[in-house]
């Protein structure tokens, strides 16, 4: 018995002992309502990161590897070179959102919108990061999720996603803005150009 304690104590110390908290989840908001727009330069979105990974992709994915291998046979141009390297960056970011994914479920709980945003806050304060975003078969109608952190200052990175079911029953996202909420004000703000 306490053969087995310990072996699960020291199976778990990589992870207590890596100091890194649990990645936070998004909650999602119920009632999205508008709130007073301060902008402040002391709170700003350096990057933003945007990915699909939908059925279309894989299918194509497939024929571009077929087709690949044949160029191999034929020999290779050097605009097709360009054109091989450039998709790597697109192959690899698929790849690590569907590692794991073994099962065709599990792969498709994870087709769908992620969205990457790299942000900053110069001095310290209380954050609440929020996606806003309309979906294509909900037209109007604004959906929202959203992290708070407490007391931070620095660079920052905060995920979302609208993947699964969200994604095939109501469709990719077609517009979004997310801002930077600091004391019940918007502090920060970046958008899709189609956001109105």
């Amino acid at each position: 018995m306490r053969f087995a304690v310990a072996l699960w104590v020291l199976a778990l110390f990589p992870f207590i002992a890596s100091g890194k908290p649990a990645p936070v989840e998004p909650r999602i908001v119920e009632k999205v309502t508008p709130l007073p727009v301060a902008l402040d330069k002391d709170f700003e979105f350096r990057k933003t990161k945007l990915f699909i990974i939908s059925q279309k992709a894989k299918a194509s994915q497939s024929v571009r590897q077929s087709t690949s291998s044949i160029n191999k046979k034929s020999g290779n141009s050097p605009g097709q070179k360009t054109a091989t390297l450039q998709d790597v960056p697109i192959t690899f970011e698929r790849q690590y959102r569907m590692f794991g994914a073994v099962t065709s479920l599990d792969q498709h709980q994870r087709f769908g919108n992620y969205f990457d945003f790299f942000w900053r806050a110069k001095r310290p304060s209380d954050i609440t990061v929020r996606l806003e975003y309309r979906q294509e078969q909900l037209h109007e109608h604004v959906q929202a999720q959203e992290i708070s952190y407490q007391n931070v200052h620095g660079t920052h990175k905060t995920e979302f996603k609208v993947i699964g079911d969200d994604y095939f029953d109501d469709g990719e996202v077609i517009a979004w803005r997310c801002l930077l909420i600091s004391n019940g004000r918007i502090v920060a703000e970046n958008r899709s150009f189609m956001w109105q």
